[in-house]
């Protein structure tokens, strides 16, 4: 058998030599060559892994390889392997070379598995055991490992490691043999002697000294060794002696007092009693139920070193999940329960660094001051070797980051670590991460009820506004319920009103030593002063997202509220994110906390409100003015949105710059998606803003976002939109503004079936852009008014209206709206001659070919399919309803996709193919529902109704159709709601209405069927 060892210098071949050794038999051979006992020492430092050629080469050249280092090298090599007589041993791979080493080859395994067995009879008190382990160990020692060979080996932390082991054997046997006594006690006084010589701080061995001094009798010596560690100790560390030599000075006192005797062993050799730090539980702990089984799991799991960590913003109970975890599995770790603060986040604290964290760790194990290495690599070490052989839990709380941490954790696979921190420490190998989130509402108002003792609270209103106010935090809950436990007087209700202020409402979550702001205000405040500048560009972003306080955030408004640019606001958002500032809903949309919210905006201030406003206003402008030219086609519809009324500047204002076009409607559509929520809420904060040029840029974006609304058919936002902008106009004066927004009203009044009412809007638009002399808008309001009469059945003044936009189309050169009047047309046409109605569409589809327009070409599809429906043709409209949605895609035309899907459903049901029809018609009414579109959800349940019926399930057909007439209701859409009536009046009286139904009932287009706004 072949045995390599590291325990002393130089690294040699060995039999019973100094060095490394090999043994053979009983021939041994010694390494001569310097360089090959550097190249063994690097291979066996990583016995079975492999070695590169390039850390071969440093550790031989220090970094510095001759020209000749490869063949060198190679011979180096050569020569190790004829020493080894085994060429499999040290192998040659692909990027360098390995050696194999078998177990129980290196002395040092063998030194490391007495070590453990000392630690563990140190432990029980088995004095015999712990001599004979420590002997047998120390017999391995040859001196100091590695001693001679140069740093570029490596092993600086492994030679560390195993010198200090080897001061503990030292440790254990003295204690060991001053337990035993006897005779060997006299031989003791020597050596230990030498040993507080060569390390004056190290506590323990002047400890020993002095108990073989006092129990051979020299109880002045004992006292003299006492006085002299005492002196240098305050001397030169400012500190007192140890719990361990205090115990032995008491006892060589009492020796000198009594009768100078060598007394008894006494208490000197006792171990450390197991650490138990564990702070109480916390006493009101709600839910959480899942979290906690999946943190068990993750701790009582076999493997290295289980780990957690907690994660999450400021108050949300991480703390208090870790401890109330750590009491439940206390007795799995009998080894102790060691409880650090780390500080990461603590008010008024500084946070611990790693070394100072390491020195706290080890003195909780008993580690003596003295001790404790100097080199933070080294104290390390000491902690791993110390926990190795135990099962201690550590719970390690309020981490500030991933290197703060890492030197604390175990080695060995008894150990578990619980770590709290507002960042998930993604940086930290190997960890199981939990990140938490406010509690659910049930939840929260329980821990509210049992916190104060409030037992009334239960399902009242109160305390679901209390709970909305705190935004389900467990430290703004804890500081409700204190408030409420303190004074019995303050009542729910009186509190909730303190909290609806959302300026004042951190000022009432605040409570003794319970304060949100402050918690909040710790990341925050180190963020601002730190020297990096991502952690500076954070606390700016924080305070510019509370100036501003929209419901979320994309990168793009937030570079140009700081000013930074796009990288360096990722790079920002990013630091938010890892300190818990801020939440990512969904990918690259950020958004805080309500109580970060009302944090953010105490620090922002008055005038930066006003300055981010105003910058969040243009910038919003010039961006709709993109979306705009991205999916409006070109000519005068997109021309005249584009130009500025007298009040109203455009979207490119000089405080934004230039703004990049969008690549396509698809990327328009997609912006818009994410944007429109912000845009409703600064037009709805701003629109009676008493600064005339605020309001005039509320104006000037509801101008350029509403064809984006109306084609996305986002029919609320469009109502708040229309509103504030007619609001605008009207106080500012504005006619042009006033014409835009009452025909964006009539739009919207349009798309939600309400004709009378559309109509009379879109003639007071008609009579403004009269006034104004503008044509092109005079055509746009032409075409609608005759689209609304022919709804209304009044054929005939539809006929004039459209027959007038026509001649303006043609007199503008005005090609698009040409095509979209002869659509509008060809629908009035359908009503007496369907085949007439065709030709009219086909010669909008042909303008719009020859103009590449979307929009056009997919409408007198849809159009040509209602006209071949009305003919009694579903198989020739079926693939027109399927050319419609091809050619729209992603052109975002929700209306108009909207009427063709329904005419799509329509042919389907008349083809018989009612498998297809279903579920088409379950697409359309998801896609309602989704938008919040009553009008065409009550059309396409109408439809999903007649689908039902004919597969024979009536009372699923009639609970369709009942949700259809509510949403119908109102509405002008009379032949379906007349329809609908019959459909649900008692069965004979069905039959007989519906027998008498005009046919268009069934098979006609829904009645609005408007073109997009311009």
């Amino acid at each position: 058998m072949m045995r390599f060892g590291l325990l002393g210098p130089p690294v040699l071949f060995y039999e019973v030599q100094d060095g490394v050794r090999v043994f053979r038999g009983s021939a041994g051979r010694i390494i001569a060559s310097p360089k090959s006992r550097v190249l063994l020492a690097a291979l066996i430092l990583d016995a079975g892994r492999v070695v590169s050629v390039e850390s071969l080469k440093d550790a031989l050249w220090g970094g510095v390889p001759p020209v000749s280092a490869q063949a060198s090298l190679h011979n180096h090599i050569a020569r190790l392997r004829r020493l080894l007589d085994d060429p499999g041993r040290l192998r040659t791979a692909p990027s360098g070379y390995l050696l194999r080493m078998d177990a129980g080859e290196l002395d040092v395994h063998l030194f490391d598995a007495h070590v453990t067995e000392a630690r563990a009879a140190h432990t029980r008190r088995d004095w015999e055991r712990v001599v004979r382990e420590c002997a047998a160990a120390l017999a391995l020692w040859r001196g100091a490992p590695l001693a001679g060979l140069p740093p570029e080996v490596g092993g600086y932390a492994f030679a560390q490691r195993l010198c200090e082991a080897r001061l503990l054997l030292l440790e254990w046997r003295y204690d060991a043999e001053l337990a035993l006594g006897g005779p060997r006690l006299h031989e003791l006084v020597p050596e230990l002697a030498a040993l507080t010589g060569a390390y004056p701080l190290r506590e323990v061995y002047h400890r020993q000294l002095m108990l073989a001094l006092h129990r051979t009798g020299r109880q002045t010596e004992a006292l003299a060794v006492h006085h002299d560690l005492r002196t240098r100790l305050v001397g030169q560390l400012g500190i007192e002696p140890g719990p361990g030599v205090r115990e032995a000075h008491m006892e060589v006192l009492r020796g000198a007092a009594g009768d100078g005797g060598a007394g008894e062993p006494g208490e000197a050799g006792r171990p450390v009693p197991p650490p138990a730090q564990l702070p109480p539980a916390p006493s009101h702990f709600v839910g959480r139920t899942a979290l906690c089984d999946s943190l068990h799991r993750a701790l009582t799991s076999p493997g290295p070193h289980p780990t957690a960590v907690i994660s999450g913003m400021a108050g949300v109970g991480k703390s208090a999940l870790a401890l109330h975890v750590a009491h439940q599995l206390a007795e799995r770790f009998p080894d102790g329960q060691i409880h650090l603060g780390l500080h990461g986040a603590t008010p008024g604290t500084t946070p611990l660094t790693a070394g100072q964290a390491v020195t706290a760790l080890l003195r909780d194990l008993g580690t003596e001051p003295c001790r404790i290495p100097e080199q933070p690599d080294a104290a390390a070490a000491l902690l791993r070797s110390l926990l190795a052989p135990t099962r201690t839990l550590l719970v390690l709380d309020d981490a500030a980051s991933a290197a703060q941490v890492r030197p604390l954790l175990p080695g060995g696979a008894g150990c578990g670590v619980i770590i709290t921190s507002r960042s998930p420490l993604t940086a930290l190998d190997g960890a199981a991460r939990f990140p938490l989130a406010p509690l659910p509402d049930e939840e929260s108002a329980e821990l509210l009820r049992r916190a104060s003792g409030r037992d009334g609270l239960d399902g009242t209103a109160a305390a679901r506004l209390l709970v909305g106010f705190t935004g389900r935090l467990p430290l703004a809950l804890r500081v409700v319920a204190a408030r409420l436990a303190a004074r019995r007087a303050l009542t729910p209700d009186a509190l909730a009103g303190q909290l609806a202020a959302a300026d004042r409402r951190l000022h009432h979550l605040e409570y003794d030593d319970l304060s949100v702001r402050r918690s909040l205000a710790v990341t925050h405040d180190a963020l601002a002063v730190s020297e990096r500048e991502a952690d500076r560009d954070a606390a700016r972003t924080l305070r510019r997202i509370g100036a501003l306080d929209l419901p979320t955030y994309g990168t793009p408004l937030l570079a140009r509220l700081t000013g930074t640019g796009e990288p360096r606001t990722e790079a920002a958002l990013d630091r938010l994110l890892d300190v818990a500032l801020l939440e990512e809903p969904t990918y690259g949309r950020y958004a805080p906390h309500v109580l970060v919210r009302d944090f953010a905006r105490e620090r922002a201030g008055e005038r930066d409100a006003a300055n981010t406003a105003d910058t969040a206003l243009h910038w919003y402008a010039a961006v709709a003015e993109r979306v705009l030219a991205a999916i409006v086609e070109p000519g005068l519809d997109q021309d005249d949105r584009r130009r500025p009324t007298p009040t109203q500047p455009s979207g490119d204002g000089a405080h934004v710059g230039t703004v990049a076009p969008f690549a396509g409607a698809e990327e328009a559509f997609a912006w818009g998606d994410g944007e429109l929520e912000n845009v409703v809420t600064l037009v709805e904060r701003y629109a009676d803003d008493a600064s005339g040029q605020r309001a005039g840029l509320v104006g000037t974006l509801v101008r350029l976002i509403f064809p984006y609304a109306h084609r996305r058919g986002r029919v609320a936002e469009m109502e708040v939109l229309g509103q504030a902008g007619l609001r605008v106009a009207r106080r500012l004066g504005d006619a042009a503004a006033e014409a835009y927004a009452l025909a964006d009203l009539a739009g919207l009044h349009l798309l939600t079936g309400r004709q009378n009412e559309a109509l009379a809007l879109n003639d007071r638009a008609l009579a403004l852009w009269r006034r104004l002399d503008h044509p092109s808008w005079i055509r746009r309001c032409l075409t609608h008014r005759g689209l609304l009469l022919d709804g209304l059945g009044r054929r005939t003044e539809a006929g004039e209206a459209l027959t007038r936009s026509l001649r303006y189309a043609r007199q503008l050169n005005d090609p698009y709206g040409e095509a979209v009047t002869h659509g509008h047309l060809g629908n009035l046409l359908e009503h007496t001659d369907p085949r007439a109605a065709i030709e009219q569409h086909r010669r909008s589809l042909a303008l719009g070919d020859e103009l590449e327009a979307v929009i056009v070409r997919h409408s007198a599809h849809r159009d040509i399919g209602y006209a071949h429906l009305r003919l009694g043709e579903p198989a020739a409209a079926l693939p027109h309803f399927e050319e419609s949605l091809r050619i729209l895609g992603g052109h975002g035309d929700w209306h108009g996709e909207s009427r063709t899907r329904l005419g799509l459903v329509r042919a389907l049901r008349l083809l018989g193919r009612g498998g297809r029809a279903a579920r088409e018609c379950a697409e359309l009414l998801g896609r309602a529902d989704a938008r919040a579109d009553r009008y065409t959800g009550g059309l396409a349940r109408h439809q999903l109704g007649l689908l039902l019926r004919e597969r024979g399930h009536i009372g699923e057909a009639r609970e369709e159709w009942g949700w259809a007439l509510a949403a119908l209701e109102g509405t002008d859409e009379q032949a379906v709601v007349t329809e609908l009536r019959a459909l649900l009046a008692p069965a004979g009286r069905a039959h007989g209405v519906l027998g008498n139904a005009p046919p268009e009932a069934a098979t006609s287009r829904p009645r609005s069927t408007p073109p997009p706004p311009s």
